[in-house]
């Protein structure tokens, strides 16, 4: 097996990439209207591929800058599976196929939706990343393209807004990121995963180094909380959340939350050098400060919003403060080892908040936006979809099945048992409590109980709430009959594509929380990401087996 034959994955999804920027220079009909179907069949390629994989082990030569453990199979199923719901909601709906209910690209639908392929391209690049420079590339491949998404999501002012802010602030946290690699190369002498594990685990490296490697542990840390929309980088989702497109904020809530957490899974599994070293205490204290100040700030702002993008970008902050929670119980150190409990409590949740981000953006992309006589003299923006608590006032009566996609989908958001949101709860709170964290598991049921008062507004504002007076605005007779109040939503908000994914996530809220088939893939995974392939033959660093639980608390 070569280096190519192993990254036959991320090369798919690039060379897809260009095949789009080649049609996109075309600017013809038919180029526009295959996007979509290309993107789709190249992520159903991987997929494919992934779900199949050949179970060829990587030489020694390759393993040094690749990993090929179950924990990077299933981040990359888990991106690709996730990315082909997030192209049906891109799904063009009209005849030039550059538009939907909530985008416009006009004639960039191609390049569109080759940046999309090549973010995609870059999470699984870090999925796979044994060595510091393709964990950074991949970080940055994942994040640059979402820049420019960004901007030409919508024709309008506040999206060009955004991605300004969204992008100087996403240069600031890779300066940071980067400043941290640096120093943890400087103090360990390697880029390789696998040489910092050895090194940080051998009693040769200088206290001079140890001060070096902390100061870029935390840099790294830090830097990583801007993918993960977490504390102290948590501010800017609110804006850009609210100024990309619907469609393009279920993206951004997604692919860099997933490219976040797994580049930080990494970055700290080896700077603890399982079983053979401890991991720094100010790394476990800098995670429990970051997983409370994040929910918390996320909930409570989410308690002051109207507009229900706002309400996601808060969710997206707190729902990062649970999985923190799961971070930090994972890599505490308890009776000489650590616990697989920890990630995998996180990677499930990773498969939770994925399907319940689909099911809520897909419901708003259905339903049309009122006219704001304040903002937009008494016009719709452009490409724009319901996103205010008036504009889906009454949906859930006038169309239940909307209404009952929204409502299981902010009820698993919420953590509501028998949904996949509160089996993912359970299964971060579990590792905290195994390693004694009591005060931060009140902390985070405390937060859940609070994020119910800004889910409920929105299911109580689709069955209990009466729709706004009259705006003025005339239903035409050519538009489809699901209508809110005086707005009718034109036929081409109501596709098959919006239908699929929204009904898909909600069957899989359900269906992934009471039945939980993939918790043996997901401990798995969580298992094998603990394990770092040797560098050099003949130096393996062995699996940490099973350790019994304390008495005090009933392990599974």
């Amino acid at each position: 097996m070569n280096f190519l034959h192993a990254l036959v994955p991320e090369v798919a999804l690039v060379m897809a990439a260009c095949v789009l920027f080649l049609l996109g220079a075309t600017r013809s009909l038919l180029a526009r209207r295959a996007s979509p179907w290309i993107a789709m069949a190249a992520l159903a390629f991987v997929g494919g591929r992934m779900m199949a994989p050949s179970g060829d082990d990587l030489p020694s030569s390759i393993a040094a800058t690749l990993m090929s453990p179950a924990f990077t199979v299933f981040i990359k199923t888990l991106t690709v599976l996730v990315a082909m719901l997030l192209t049906l909601l891109h799904w063009p709906t009209d005849g030039s196929g550059s538009r939907t209910s909530s985008l416009e690209l006009g004639q960039e639908s191609p390049e569109y939706f080759g940046l999309m392929l090549l973010s995609v391209a870059g999470v699984l690049l870090v999925a796979g990343a044994n060595d510091l420079i393709l964990l950074f590339l991949g970080i940055e491949l994942a994040s640059l393209p979402t820049y420019v998404m960004v901007s030409i999501s919508r024709p309008i002012a506040v999206a060009q807004e955004a991605a300004v802010k969204y992008f100087f602030l996403g240069a600031f946290s890779a300066a940071l990121t980067l400043l941290g690699l640096t120093f943890i190369f400087g103090a360990t002498g390697a880029t390789n995963l696998t040489g910092i594990s050895n090194a940080v685990a051998s009693a040769e490296l200088h206290a001079v180094f140890s001060g070096w490697l902390l100061i870029g542990g935390v840099l790294v840390i830090l830097g990583l909380a801007f993918k993960l929309a977490a504390f102290p980088l948590h501010f800017y989702a609110l804006d850009v959340y609210t100024g990309a497109a619907t469609p393009m904020t279920a993206f951004l809530s997604f692919i860099p939350k997933i490219t976040g957490f797994t580049a930080l899974i990494r970055v700290l599994n080896a700077l603890g050098a399982p079983v053979a070293h401890e991991i720094p205490q100010v790394y476990v204290s800098l995670l429990w400060v970051m997983a409370v100040a994040t929910m918390t700030i996320g909930n409570t702002l989410g308690l002051m919003q109207h507009n229900i993008k706002r309400m996601m970008a808060c969710s997206s902050i707190a729902h990062s403060g649970y999985m923190l929670v799961g971070v930090t119980a994972a890599f505490t150190l308890t009776d000489g080892m650590y616990s697989e409990n920890g990630i995998s409590g996180v990677l499930f949740y990773l498969v939770a908040y994925g399907v319940m981000n689909v099911g809520v953006f897909a419901v708003l992309m259905m339903l049309p936006a009122r006219p704001d006589p304040f903002t937009n003299d008494g016009k719709i923006a452009p490409a724009t979809s319901a996103e205010t608590l008036a504009d889906i006032a009454g949906a859930g009566r006038r169309d239940p099945g909307l209404g009952m996609i929204m409502a299981i989908c902010c009820l698993s958001l919420i953590g509501i048992p028998l949904t996949v949101g509160f089996m993912g709860k359970v299964l971060l709170a579990r590792p905290a409590l195994e390693v004694s964290y009591i005060g931060l598991v009140i902390i985070m049921v405390l937060n859940a109980a609070v994020s119910a008062g800004y889910y409920l507004r929105i299911i109580s504002a689709m069955f209990l709430k009466e729709p706004p007076p009259d705006t003025g605005l005339e239903a035409s007779s050519e538009t489809h009959a699901v209508a809110v109040g005086t707005v009718c939503a034109p036929s081409h908000m109501r596709t098959a594509p919006l239908m699929f994914a929204g009904v898909l996530s909600a069957g899989a809220c359900i269906c992934l929380g009471s039945l939980v088939p993939a918790m043996t893939a997901v401990r798995s995974a969580a298992r094998e990401s603990f394990y770092i392939q040797p560098s050099t033959p003949g130096i393996v660093k062995p699996m940490p087996p099973q350790r019994s639980a304390p008495s005090a608390i009933p392990r599974r």
